[in-house]
């Protein structure tokens, strides 16, 4: 499938990349960083953001191949869309993105890889990474560590003591973005590796990773502030693909209503809680999604749709909820989305089952290079830097062995020397004892 001709602010358009071209090379990468032109301003409203808005967090240094992830084009902190594609919808989000759910094509974005803070739709990567543990029918007693969130901050309403199925908890989770919730599944899933809600955030890191959401860093397991914690509308495309590509997940996100369970002890009556996504209400096609807001991180949305056998995904971060509310800019960004023919690109999601670490430049979050890199002579260059500290181990180790054994003779010469003088110079007395 070829790519259209991009209206970008990094480098024409070419054939849309096989995995292996995912990530160019670091020297690349940054001489065409150097000469890319001038950004392409993202359409946004003409209001004012509201009184008293914090200041957003300090992001990471920017890595010019994490920016790259995808696709030269995705660096750009503005708009890239297809050359002659309609203008995408005025936001107030700071960055947004639409791709394909089954392609993995990227159909525009603005500032795919500026980092944002994600609220609760951190909790997608939660989902990701401890959904596949847990027995839905299996039943959890929630603690009162649980229930230890921000005060004011959302809850589904888990009492301490009181036992609930695994489905209901991600319903809790999804629905009603039950911060409760979120504490007992990271429990519990961090529990099959001995380690609690720190293993989960820490599997959640480890799968951010894996999937090629490098600009990813999860510090809580539902989204609420940390420092730190930060992602990427770009990487939150890659955590909601894997997500519906989940049958149990698809039918959470669609459920409209669920009942939360009486409790014996301590006795308190069920109830019914309802799904805040409004966009499985009001848009044809709709495949659920998830909501978020902190003060800090403002409104962020994931929401997905299918259309005539095409299922698209919208991410977005740092939006206000005037003149749209983050459903509805999630929706506008799936209409423009299902406006552009089939072939539309300007980038790729990495695949996960071949995303490998690139050292970045200051050795610390790395990228996803979608295939092993080979050298001129065909050996595979990723092989060769696992194998490299294990043989530098080696020789090290092979070197103090060898001064040990060397110098093992000379001291038991000089030990024994030293005794026979000691027996020389002690009276006789000192021998019989």
């Amino acid at each position: 499938m070829t790519a259209a001709v991009l209206l970008t602010t990094a480098a024409p358009a070419r054939a849309a990349a096989p995995a292996q071209a995912a990530v160019p090379a670091r020297a690349a990468i940054s001489a065409r960083a150097a000469a890319a032109p001038e950004t392409v301003p993202c359409p946004k409203p003409d209001v004012k953001p509201p009184p008293g808005r914090p200041a957003r967090p300090v992001p990471p240094p920017d890595d010019p191949a994490l920016r790259a992830v995808g696709g030269d084009a995705l660096s750009t902190d503005g708009l890239v869309v297809p050359s002659g594609s309609p203008a995408p919808p005025a936001l107030t989000a700071t960055s947004w993105l639409v791709a394909d759910l089954d392609t993995g094509e990227v159909l525009g974005g603005c500032g795919p890889h500026v980092y944002g803070t994600p609220a609760s739709v951190q909790k997608l990567l939660l989902v990701a990474t401890v959904m596949p543990k847990l027995d839905p029918d299996a039943t959890v007693t929630v603690t009162r560590a649980d229930l230890d969130i921000e005060p004011g901050s959302s809850a589904v309403g888990l009492v301490a003591g009181g036992k609930y199925p695994v489905s209901t908890l991600w319903l809790g989770l999804l629905l009603n973005s039950g911060n409760d919730a979120a504490n007992a599944l990271a429990r519990v899933g961090g529990d099959t590796d001995g380690g609690g809600v720190a293993a989960t955030v820490a599997a959640m890191n480890d799968t951010a990773k894996h999937l090629g959401a490098f600009q990813t860093h999860a510090v809580t397991p539902s989204g609420l502030d940390g420092p730190g914690q930060f992602t990427s509308a770009y990487d939150l495309a890659l955590i909601a693909r894997v997500c519906f590509d989940r049958s149990d997940f698809r039918k959470y996100a669609l459920t409209r209503t669920a009942n939360m369970p009486a409790q014996k002890k301590p006795k308190t009556g069920g109830f019914q809680f309802q799904n805040e996504n409004r966009l499985i209400d009001n848009y044809k096609g709709a495949l659920g999604g998830k909501t978020g807001f902190t003060q800090l991180a403002r409104h962020s949305y994931v929401g997905a749709a299918e259309r005539d056998g095409r299922r698209l995904v919208a991410t977005l971060l740092g939006a206000e909820a005037q003149p749209l509310r983050g459903w509805q800019q999630g929706a506008a960004l799936l209409d423009w989305g299902f406006s552009l023919p089939r072939d539309a690109s300007v980038g790729k999601l990495v695949d996960p089952q071949a995303a490998q670490p690139l050292a970045s430049a200051d050795g610390g979050a790395a990228a996803p290079a979608p295939a092993p890199a080979r050298s001129a002579d065909g050996v595979s260059t990723t092989a060769a830097r696992d194998d490299a500290p294990p043989r530098l181990l080696s020789l090290g180790a092979a070197a103090a062995v060898a001064v040990i054994l060397a110098a093992t003779p000379l001291l038991l010469l000089l030990t024994q020397r030293r005794r026979r003088r000691r027996v020389r110079r002690r009276p006789r007395t000192a021998l019989r004892s």
